[in-house]
């Protein structure tokens, strides 16, 4: 039986970190996506379910729904996030707020075209929260959440179905930061600070605490020093199949590959070479460290409703890479 996923992702794109890692996924012979939820994070919702639906057209997989998530975090705004800023200083990242970067727009339903070429699919009719309940109540205890964006979705689908870790295999994903290992700007005076958990702290804060029977986080701990070099993509495309020549065109070349380590460590866990247990939470105080990761060792945590979650530390890169180029590389 072929493992069932749920994929919440902020599907930015040409490729990048965002759809690679979901190319991953969608490629495993072993795995069955049941759709792909976005939200915004790293651009506006609606112009990542288009990158999405024109993705899954160029692969041929348009059999996969692409389900509209959140517009907006719970609580968090631009206006709030930039009076944070008055007060606190600059984020390096402020994802679909970041207007000073190209290609963000303050208005979320601006889509203008894409280079890649305007998808002819349409999204699902639904909203990602009551896919995931619909899909969880289906298919008790056989589904992995895989989040590699802000965790507004999953907070709101707890909010339609309290219930929801008891009917779900797993969540495992891709946020936080702890003892990066990293001289990059956005971590260097700032290391419990990372954008998917800082762009929604409440949703965070709410998942985190949920009894999921099993957490898995994949933090920039273990990812930031890989890198997507133009080797990775120069082999992918001797394949010649249309995802090769898409990454061949589009992929991100020379960047971390924070969510790609998220979608293969899921799919092969023995590439993660050390765990750590921590008990979870994120700073809600919106002073300076709103938004930051809090972590304790098991009995040192304040006993408030953290939760326990295995925190993956070191990576097999080797054996991490031959991974990504060979489940890029399959004729599906």
């Amino acid at each position: 039986m072929r493992r069932k996923v749920i994929i919440d992702q902020d599907t930015l794109g040409p490729a990048t970190t965002n759809l690679q890692s979901v190319a991953l996924l969608v490629q495993s012979l072993g795995v069955e996506v049941l759709g792909i939820c976005v939200p915004t994070g790293d651009h506006w919702r609606d112009q990542q379910v288009r990158h999405a639906l024109r993705f899954l057209e160029i692969i041929g997989r348009t059999d996969i729904p692409v389900v509209p998530g959140a517009e907006m975090p719970l609580v968090n705004t631009p206006d709030a996030t930039a009076a944070w800023e008055k007060s606190h200083g600059k984020l390096v990242y402020n994802g679909a707020w970041d207007h000073a970067r190209p290609g963000k727009w303050a208005n979320p339903h601006h889509t203008p075209d894409l280079v890649e070429g305007n998808p002819t699919t349409l999204p699902a009719a639904e909203t990602a929260a009551a896919f995931i309940v619909r899909q969880a109540r289906a298919h008790p205890g056989e589904i992995t959440l895989w989040c590699a964006a802000p965790l507004t979705d999953i907070a709101q689908a707890l909010v339609l179905e309290p219930r929801l870790p008891e009917l779900v295999r797993e969540l495992h994903f891709m946020g936080g930061s702890f003892h990066p290992m990293t001289d990059a700007r956005e971590f260097r005076h700032t290391p419990r600070r990372e954008f998917n958990i800082r762009f929604d702290t409440e949703a965070a804060h709410a998942v985190l605490r949920a009894a999921w029977p099993r957490v898995t986080c994949s933090p920039i701990d273990v990812s930031n020093h890989t890198r997507a070099t133009p080797e990775l993509f120069m082999r992918i495309a001797r394949a010649d199949t249309p995802l090769g020549r898409y990454l061949d065109r589009f992929g991100q070349r020379h960047r971390p590959m924070w969510d790609e380590v998220a979608a293969a460590t899921w799919l092969d866990e023995s590439l993660v070479t050390r765990f750590d247990d921590y008990f979870i939470d994120v700073h809600l105080h919106r002073g300076a460290s709103y938004g930051d990761m809090l972590s304790w060792d098991p009995g040192h945590e304040p006993g408030h409703g953290e939760r326990r979650a295995r925190i993956q530390k070191h990576l097999d890169d080797a054996r991490f890479y031959e991974a990504f180029v060979a489940l890029c590389s399959v004729q599906k």
